[in-house]
């Protein structure tokens, strides 16, 4: 019978596979994109392609749970920015949202489509507009600013991490930079009209990977 300490230690021993196993799939899909084969992250975190399969049974199941943890880091960045003085919480959280992408560059086209995420993402666009009206009232937004705007931001962002993968880890600060300073107060009016509730929803629609039938989706026969 295994002893209250060995079945801790074990427990432990597992729980570190695991982070292991997701910090090296965060870093090698970042450098090479989801396509890269299962068995270069096992090998990446130093675990076993067995160790990988019992913590996650798919490749998929690896994925999802890289895109809960990132959404749960959005969500972390926003509560964080809520204590932020004089308005400032919604510039703060821009900044964390491009950190978090950032640094999950493989999994960055599952991020607002993965159905896991549904209640992180309710939360987190609750927040951004408690920030979003905090910012304009202190005068650090202009007051045609809207949720959606800031979500196209995002968006943004997003392109350019990706495109500047492995090149410069500055260009989405800078960029992200010049989006703040086109959204101050005392800017010319904005002709273009504002991305809907309903358009937003279409957009996120639209990055739904297609439903995949083959049977290595669903087995750990994954690569």
């Amino acid at each position: 019978m295994k002893s209250a300490t060995t079945e801790k230690v074990l427990r432990r021993d597992a729980a570190e596979n695991r982070q292991r196993l997701l910090d090296a799939a965060a870093a090698v899909f970042s450098e090479r994109g989801l396509e890269v084969g299962v068995d270069e992250i096992a090998r990446r975190a130093g675990v076993g392609t067995g160790t990988l399969y019992r913590r996650f049974p798919t490749k998929e199941a690896l994925i999802s749970e890289l895109v809960r943890q990132v959404f749960s880091d959005f969500v972390a960045a926003a509560h964080a920015a809520q204590t932020a003085p004089r308005g400032e919480g919604l510039e703060q959280l821009m900044y964390g949202v491009g950190t978090v992408q950032a640094t999950n560059r493989g999994c960055l086209s599952r991020v607002w489509n993965d159905d896991e995420t549904a209640a992180h993402k309710r939360e987190f666009r609750t927040i951004l507009g408690e920030l979003l009206d905090k910012a304009k009232s202190h005068g650090r937004i202009r007051s045609d600013v809207g949720l959606t705007d800031i979500d196209v931001v995002f968006w943004a962002m997003r392109g350019v991490v990706e495109t500047t993968r492995g090149i410069t880890e500055s260009g989405w600060r800078r960029a992200l930079a010049i989006m703040i300073a086109g959204l101050r107060p005392g800017a010319e009016h904005l002709d273009a009209t504002p991305v809907t509730e309903d358009e937003f929803d279409q957009v996120v629609a639209r990055f739904q990977p297609p439903a995949r039938n083959d049977p290595d989706s669903q087995s750990g026969g994954v690569s």
